[in-house]
């Protein structure tokens, strides 16, 4: 390691940071600066903070490994992740809810929800739900970037997370929003330029794009006997139809992320910080650049590792890193990359996941102080001494490195699908709803949340087996791993609570009781509220 490179470096970067943040704790000077920035926020700032925000370690280090086992297949998300997580998220949803966000005077995802519908229920739940449940996916995106500085720079990995967790303490509690996407921007930069480098080396190693591929390819007899069974068929071809390898890819990986990032608390919030719909679709140009380089690059450098790791070592990068797919893109750097390059990616990862964590716990604190505690007539905490939203930062912190010290290994892609699914499953038909359908009420949105939460969280706890053998509650109370035989193990709940979900909000909006108060969304109204 060398220290003469390194310091200057981190000294340079967190000077910036701190800059960043200090300026945004500045230009916050009310509650709605803290939670949605003013509602003046710089469209380029909000695609790249709302692209740094989701595409955070978790996609580079977890889903990066995971690529290396599932190959090319993965390509499908980051398409998903351009049309579905930028366009629709931008130009179509952002625009509702910006407008609506304006409308009920709402600076959280759930109080958007509770508003429209005119229920109390839906803010304390949907905000309940967030700040239990969220912390699994902050915790992940911690170990993301703990793991990559253990690996990298030989850090122990719970000093790493500790480190990591104060920083992101600190300014959240300050700055709010403002400093969070300021710094999420700048982070957004050194990300795209450091992936860059290292999708370009990494073709290079490996010969370029056409004499990559054709070695990759001809990989296929080097399959794992344990994945060929499965219905793997090599890093360049999707897996066997129906099969368990084709389950897991198509339906927890590209379906359950690519479909859950349109009812994301985190990213929902960053199209309440603009000014009008013409930021919006300026945004989306930036966003989908952003995101096609990031996504695009973690999931093509990942299977071209196994390339270079046959060829430098005679093995398939899973088993260069022992098991563990969070290990291969570290191990890949340390193995490729020249030791500047190193210490630049080290800058990008630290930015990925101090912007994804930002916000998270930022997203966290606003539903624990915001939609749990004010909504229920709770307004001050600890002798007015600390306000409730900067108190939901550390817990939600505490919380996070809690769990990031008790999750196994491997696990970040699977927390990943896990979170994004839940909230797919419980918030989408609602917040759909909510834009177009006059007829749905209050009581068809609170059942279908319900019935969205409660059945994802069944199927993870009682059918899809890799979760259900994990938590052990199925085999506590059955005496088995699971309830349901192949396909339902891997199956990702998604696939029947998001229709089972819809179901219920449509029949029970049709003909249950009406008790809902409608909020039309006008743009010329819009505006001269604002």
């Amino acid at each position: 390691m060398n220290f003469s490179v390194l310091i200057p470096l981190c000294i340079v970067y967190i000077a910036i940071m701190s800059w960043l943040a200090y300026y945004g704790y500045k230009k916050t000077t009310s509650q709605a600066d803290y939670l949605v920035g003013g509602r003046n926020i710089n469209p380029i700032v909000m695609a790249l903070s709302y692209g740094a925000t989701f595409i955070s370690s978790s996609a580079m280090v977890g889903f990066g490994g995971v690529a290396s086992i599932y190959g090319f297949g993965l390509l499908w998300l980051a398409f998903l992740n351009i049309v579905l997580g930028v366009f629709v998220a931008f130009a179509v949803f952002g625009k509702k809810i910006r407008r609506l966000s304006i409308k009920l005077d709402a600076t959280t995802f759930p109080a958007l929800l509770g508003r429209h519908y005119d229920s109390k229920f839906i803010t304390v739940f949907s905000g309940a739900v967030i700040f239990i449940f969220m912390p699994a996916y902050t915790s992940i995106v911690l170990i993301g970037g703990g793991r990559f500085l253990q690996e990298t720079l030989s850090i122990n990995f719970n000093v790493a997370l500790l480190v990591l967790a104060v920083v992101i303490a600190l300014y959240v509690i300050g700055g709010g929003i403002k400093a969070v996407m300021y710094t999420d921007a700048f982070g957004a930069v050194i990300m795209l330029i450091g992936m860059c480098i290292f999708l370009f080396v990494s073709y290079q190693a490996v010969g370029g794009v056409v004499d990559g591929h054709q070695m990759l390819a001809s990989l296929k007899n080097m399959v794992p006997k344990s994945l060929a069974s499965q219905g793997h068929q090599g890093w360049t071809s999707m897996p066997v139809f129906g099969s368990p390898i084709w389950w897991t890819l198509v339906s927890t990986i590209i379906m359950g992320v690519g479909i859950g990032v349109l009812a994301q608390p985190q990213l929902a919030m960053r199209c309440m910080t603009v000014k009008d719909d013409k930021a919006l679709y300026r945004s989306v140009l930036v966003g989908g650049i952003f995101i096609f380089f990031m996504t695009g690059a973690a999931y093509m450098i990942g299977p071209l590792s196994n390339v270079y790791f046959m060829e430098t070592a005679g093995e398939l990068s899973i088993n260069m890193a022992g098991g563990n797919a969070d290990l291969v893109i570290p191990m890949f750097i340390n193995a490729l990359m020249p030791d500047w390059f190193i210490y630049v990616f080290t800058l990008t990862l630290l930015s990925a996941t101090i912007s994804t964590v930002s916000s998270l716990i930022h997203v966290q604190a606003a539903a624990f102080g915001e939609d749990i505690l004010k909504t229920l007539g709770i307004h001050t905490v600890l002798g007015n001494k600390i306000s409730p939203a900067r108190l939901g930062v550390i817990v939600g912190v505490l919380l996070a490195v809690i769990l990031a010290y008790l999750l196994p290994g491997g696990v970040i892609a699977q927390a990943t699908s896990f979170w994004f699914g839940i909230c797919a499953a419980g918030f989408l038909p609602a917040l759909i709803g909510a834009f177009y359908w006059k007829k749905a009420s209050r009581a068809g949105a609170v059942s279908s949340i319900i019935v969205g939460f409660a059945v994802s969280i069944f199927g993870f706890l009682f059918l899809h087996e890799k979760q259900s053998v994990a938590f052990g509650l199925s085999e506590a109370l059955f005496g088995k791993g699971y309830l349901l035989a192949y396909p339902w193990t891997h199956v990702d709940p998604l696939f029947y609570a998001l229709p089972l979900s819809t179901i219920v909000f449509i029949s029970v909006s049709l003909f249950g009781s009406k008790g809902q108060i409608r909020h039309e969304i006008d743009t010329n109204q819009v505006d001269a509220v604002r």
